[in-house]
């Protein structure tokens, strides 16, 4: 990435950057196939925030999610002949929402995948390999609720609902913040995840708010970047991860907003386009999308509201009757 620092979004380049991915078929193209479906779902959410969905074809876009189908599991893989997991499941339903054909799917078959992943604690495992996080509890919560919520409402829930919500209350530590599993360290991506399906079903009661947002806050470092979490380095993902988990608590005061949009522009490639974890660094289009959900959520002039719950268009999320109490900072005039 060339060192010449931009101070404003560079909307065009990191369309065009968005756009030219998969162009070179070379060998990191084919290392990554495990990552296709959450891709294209960074990709269309990043767009979307940009106000340029458009620049994606659609009818391609829904024919790849198609043909990544397990038709023995009932669920999505991440690339065409790959095995279901619940994580590009997630990804699959969340593209298919914002390109409105989920009707496409046999949903069915896909509530039957992800309920049959809940395991006897209530969390989830990630496929059938048993793997089992936070994260694969926040993705079946997700999922379902895009679904239809009566998926997880009491008499036509299709999980055991109350287990969910106990074993992410047992994730939770001392410092008000949550890890992969019980006992695990406070990772402020898995405090999101807990956050965003506690604040799907309700129960945001269980949550310390004011030691997790004074946790959250000291992820900031003098540079304006925010870390995962003690003594690491900042990135920009964490801009969304820490950044939307305030906002779900009604905190996002509590972070210096001008040093962090400084940082996530800093670390833009102003001639190819796209962001990168930090400054100087490869971009890629997961932290491309991080980057620009976590200006959305600071105001940033321009660019759509992001639902901080589901990291999905806040409109489309409102529309479909699931937006919870959350607050992002005000947009300010470009």
């Amino acid at each position: 990435m060339k060192s010449n620092i931009s101070t404003e979004l560079l909307v065009d380049s990191h369309v065009k950057f968005i756009q030219s991915l998969g162009e070179d078929r070379d060998l990191t193209y084919h290392l990554t196939t495990h990552l296709r479906m959450n891709a294209v779902y960074w990709a269309v959410t990043a767009l979307c925030i940009m106000g340029r969905k458009e620049a994606l074809d659609r009818e391609q876009m829904i024919d790849f999610v198609l043909s990544c189908w397990d038709d023995e599991a009932g669920g999505f893989g991440s690339h065409p002949g790959h095995d279901a997991h619940l994580l590009s499941t997630l990804s699959a339903i969340q593209i298919l929402t914002i390109q409105d054909a989920v009707d496409r799917m046999d949903v069915p078959r896909v509530v039957k995948f992800i309920s049959s992943l809940q395991t006897s604690s209530g969390t989830f495992a990630g496929d059938h390999y048993g793997e089992t996080d936070t994260r694969f509890s926040y993705c079946a919560i997700n999922a379902l609720s895009l679904l239809d919520m009566k998926y997880l409402t009491p008499g036509t829930a299709v999980i055991d609902v109350d287990k969910v919500i106990d074993h992410i209350s047992r994730c939770r530590n001392f410092d008000g913040g949550f890890g992969s599993g019980v006992g695990a360290e406070s990772h402020a991506g898995q405090v999101w995840v807990c956050l965003a399906a506690l604040s799907i079903l309700g129960r945001l009661d269980i949550v310390d708010e004011k030691t997790l947002g004074w946790w959250l806050a000291e992820r900031q470092l003098p540079n304006g970047g925010l870390n995962g979490r003690p003594e690491k380095l900042e990135d920009v993902c964490y801009s969304f991860w820490v950044l939307s988990s305030l906002s779900i608590l009604r905190k996002l005061h509590w972070i210096n907003r001008d040093a962090l949009i400084s940082f996530i522009l800093s670390a833009q490639d102003p001639d190819d386009g796209g962001i990168a974890d930090r400054p100087g660094d490869m971009c890629d289009v997961f932290h491309t999308l991080f980057g620009i959900a976590g200006l959305s959520l600071l105001g940033y002039p321009n660019l759509q509201d992001i639902d901080p719950v589901y990291c999905m268009p806040a409109k489309l999320i409102e529309k479909k009757g699931l937006k919870k109490t959350w607050l992002a900072l005000p947009r300010h005039l470009s």
